[in-house]
């Protein structure tokens, strides 16, 4: 009997879900479409702000991990533990939770990932500096090759440790997310979008 995940050292969960990464898939727009609009089937729609798709799988030109990433923002004053449970209810796992974050997957099973894999951002409004980074690396195909080039490096090295994978990242990902709040301002401020 295949152990419960919940069960499993971080050295374990690592060796049953290295890094992989894929070229880009048309399939990632519609897999977040698809997970979206579940999400909003559940969730308190006036508790939403934003539902976005982030990652690089929201990117059209490089490889990714096949996990689609999704931003959730709520409004201030929204209960963020309220929100914990309905997704623990409708089956995502919680996997860290800090002040103000929580971040949960759908698609992780004992016996490896699973066809379509989802990690969701619980945020309150405005933690969204991802948006901009996407949008950064949408609009400088130089820099998303950039990226690509420096995820590949990476992959081998860090393949079964995904947080010195996710930290070798961290320096390049500061940087153009700075120059993205410059260059757009409050783009995603509440009364922008």
């Amino acid at each position: 009997m295949a152990k419960k995940l919940e069960d499993m050292s971080l050295e374990e969960l690592w060796q049953l879900f290295p890094i992989e990464l894929r070229e880009h898939s048309t399939d990632w727009a519609a897999w977040y479409k698809e997970e979206r609009d579940r999400l909003l089937s559940f969730l308190p729609a006036q508790k939403l702000v934003r539902v976005s798709h982030i990652g690089s799988t929201s990117l059209k030109s490089i490889w990714a991990k096949p996990i689609v990433d999704i931003l959730l923002e709520i409004s201030q004053e929204a209960d963020m533990e309220a929100f914990r449970d309905l997704l623990l209810a409708e089956g995502y796992l919680l996997m860290s939770e800090s002040e103000g974050r929580m971040s949960f997957n759908r698609g992780y099973t004992p016996e490896g990932f699973a066809e379509r894999v989802f990690h969701l951002h619980l945020r309150p409004e405005g933690d969204h500096d991802e948006l901009y980074f996407r949008d950064y690396l949408q609009e400088h195909p130089a820099a998303a090759k950039d990226y690509e080039a420096l995820k590949l490096k990476l992959w081998k090295k860090y393949e079964h440790n995904r947080d010195a994978y996710t930290e070798a990242k961290t320096d390049f990902i500061r940087k153009y997310t700075q120059e993205a709040k410059q260059l757009y301002g409050g783009r995603y401020e509440k009364g922008k979008i």
